[in-house]
């Protein structure tokens, strides 16, 4: 698994690019590949989302610079917004049994062994997707397989401005909270940083050796064309393979 740090990327900037990553992870000689990035304040609306989980009128939104993006993964209703750390692992399930539950499952895993890193107990908490804390979500999943590739992924609120999420009933869920490392560790790394632990942790349960070698990187040209689609500037990109 080869992972990128993008920096703050638009987020249908953001998903053009996972769409164009997808269609080179069809290759006979692609691997999988995580995009880690943030976004500015966006909601996004997933498959099984229903409007009336948007609680903020339109001109709120608005006076907010809150963009609302309808989009084609599974779930409900999501707000990103700078200090959410999100990641969109690319990946051919086919190399993992064809299993979507257990894809989602092990970026769970992922997420609690890198929240246990900074000292966070962090759970899975059935019957819902997600990493909570108590009965505090802090990260939400929700992804897209088309042809057994996956796309979209995980946001995980590190130092998020929490009142975001008072515009929304996040992930469907009435009743529960959500939190960050922010506030639970009072006081948290960088974005960046997180990042970057996030990344080892995801290349340890996901594997990032291939039979026959390594393969060859991302074609530059799609990391490249991110770059001028940032709103804000970030430190050079970072892989791992």
């Amino acid at each position: 698994m080869q992972s990128y740090w993008l920096g703050v990327l638009e987020f249908r900037a953001a998903w053009d690019l996972q769409r164009a990553v997808a269609s080179w992870r069809q290759l006979p000689d692609a691997q999988d590949v995580l995009l880690l990035l943030e976004h500015p304040p966006t909601i996004t609306l997933g498959r099984g989302a229903s409007p009336s989980h948007i609680l903020a009128t339109g001109r709120e939104l608005s006076t907010l610079g809150v963009e609302v993006v309808p989009i084609d993964r599974g779930g409900d209703v999501t707000y990103h917004a700078p200090g959410q750390l999100v990641g969109y692992p690319i990946c051919d399930l086919r190399s993992r049994g064809s299993d979507l539950h257990r894809f989602i499952r092990d970026m769970e895993q992922a997420l609690i062994n890198l929240l246990d890193e900074y000292g966070i107990a962090a759970r899975r908490f059935s019957p819902n997707t997600g990493v909570w804390v108590g009965e505090e979500k802090v990260a939400a999943i929700g992804v897209r397989v088309s042809r057994w590739i996956s796309t979209h992924g995980f946001a995980l609120n590190v130092s998020t401005d929490l009142d975001g999420f008072s515009l929304i009933v996040p992930c469907g869920l009435r009743g529960y909270g959500v939190t960050s490392l922010e506030r639970l560790l009072g006081g948290a790394p960088s974005v960046e940083q997180v990042a970057m632990d996030a990344a080892r942790h995801f290349e340890a349960v996901f594997g990032g050796g291939r039979e026959n070698g390594p393969a060859p990187p991302l074609d530059p040209a799609l990391v490249r064309w991110a770059y001028p689609h940032r709103t804000s500037a970030a430190s050079a990109l970072s892989t791992s393979q």
